[in-house]
């Protein structure tokens, strides 16, 4: 017999309560063809209804090498593990199920469980915040399902509680000494980011610092030294064409989403040299190869007062729209940071838009604005824009704030 008439006797003999029947012919097939992946899931799940989970995990190891886009595979793949207690091989498959789907909702519940007993309690809460949120639309769950979301919601509401604990120890001193104003700040973005009550301005993917003016541009006065940024711009382009010029500039994607992400607004920049980046810091991390390929910028840009927040802050960058490229709409991480554009290489034709405002790059004129209100980026020619960004602080925070900010995202571990 033919491997697809094994299969169809196996099915059969499945449908008549048969096992035996059925067991015969998936291990005829596996005769045949030993990487069979039907015959080795169905073998895995019927060693795991005997209590042989070992059996069943090599089972399911085979059915994943030779499909490895098949999210059942890994599942099971993840239960049987989970019966051996191999965290390792569990996270493992969980990880493959979700770079297949980001959102799917069994294998978030799974890898929540599995990094809530290994005590990951930080990334389980987040796992748990993902299944709650993508079960909002579920109307009547299942009694057994109402019981996950119920634990979902106890252990995320705890994980909420022991963070709104830690961050009050470390900044309680802080708010004793800090004016009025700045402990209002501070506070109260703690209090957003903790979701404890909402702010009605700017869009911020993480930290939200309230009661900020919400500027599109900022004025020009609120950064005295721009001027003597803008005088070094011709010693800046050169150190950027010579980078252009080489054989393998080293730019790389700015937009790399991770695998199983669904479509978006990003997907068409999606590890895209369209819009590319030349990194001279990145996340606080200064990239000591890139910075002696433009040592005067490095240091122009480390004379600057920039933002530093370990792990987050600074990024500086030259920023590469290619001919005919658009950024969609987008907003940023947090208002306590501002951008800073010195345009570089502006063909006719490229456009900023800010909130309300757009307005074409300049070469030489740097300008400063909030990233967390919606900005978007056009190039409608033929030729290639560049410019330096950089972050900065928000001018309108002051020195203690900052300093508050900093202990805050490290109590935060952020």
């Amino acid at each position: 017999m033919s491997v697809q008439q094994h299969l169809a006797e196996a099915q059969r003999a499945t449908r008549a309560g048969n096992r035996d029947a059925a067991r015969t012919h998936f291990e005829a097939i596996l005769a045949i063809d030993e990487e069979e992946p039907t015959a080795r899931n169905w073998l895995g799940a019927d060693a795991m209804a005997r209590q042989d989970a070992s059996a069943a995990a090599a089972h399911f190891e085979i059915a994943c090498k030779r499909q490895p886009r098949e999210r059942d595979h890994w599942i099971n793949l993840a239960t049987a593990s989970r019966s051996l207690g191999d965290s390792d091989r569990e996270r493992a498959a969980l990880d493959a199920a979700l770079a297949i789907d980001q959102t799917d909702l069994l294998a978030l519940i799974r890898m929540a469980e599995l990094q809530e007993r290994l005590g990951e309690e930080r990334t389980a809460a987040e796992r748990w915040t993902a299944v709650i949120a993508l079960s909002s639309n579920i109307k009547d769950p299942s009694p057994e399902f109402a019981e996950i979301l119920s634990h979902a919601s106890q252990f995320v509401g705890g994980q909420q509680r022991k963070l709104i604990a830690a961050i009050d120890k470390v900044i309680a001193a802080d708010l004793a000494g800090a004016s009025t104003r700045d402990a209002r700040r501070m506070r109260t973005a703690a209090d957003v980011w903790l979701g404890k009550r909402p702010i009605y301005t700017n869009h911020c993917e993480g930290l939200h610092y309230p009661f900020l003016p919400a500027d599109e541009f900022f004025d020009r006065e609120l950064f005295p030294w721009l001027g003597e940024l803008e005088a070094a711009t011709d010693t800046i382009l050169a150190e950027l064409k010579a980078i252009l010029a080489d054989s393998d500039p080293g730019l790389t994607p700015y937009i790399s989403l991770p695998p199983g992400v669904p479509a978006n607004k990003w997907s068409g920049l999606d590890k895209s040299l369209d819009w590319g980046a030349f990194h001279l810091w990145k996340e606080g991390e200064r990239f000591d190869e890139a910075c002696a390929r433009a040592p005067r910028t490095a240091a122009i840009v480390e004379a600057l007062p920039i933002c530093r927040i370990d792990g987050r802050a600074p990024n500086v960058f030259f920023s590469i729209l290619k001919a005919g490229s658009h950024i969609p709409p987008h907003t940023g991480v947090t208002n306590v940071r501002s951008v800073l554009h010195l345009p570089l290489i502006i063909p006719d034709g490229c456009e900023f838009r800010v909130g309300g405002e757009t307005r074409p790059w300049v070469k030489g004129e740097a300008f400063v604005f909030d990233d967390t209100i919606e900005h978007e980026a056009w190039n409608r020619v033929g030729e290639d824009r560049a410019v330096l960004i950089v972050d900065v602080w928000n001018p309108h925070l002051s020195d203690h704030e900052r300093e508050m900010i900093c202990r805050f995202y490290g109590a935060a571990g952020l």
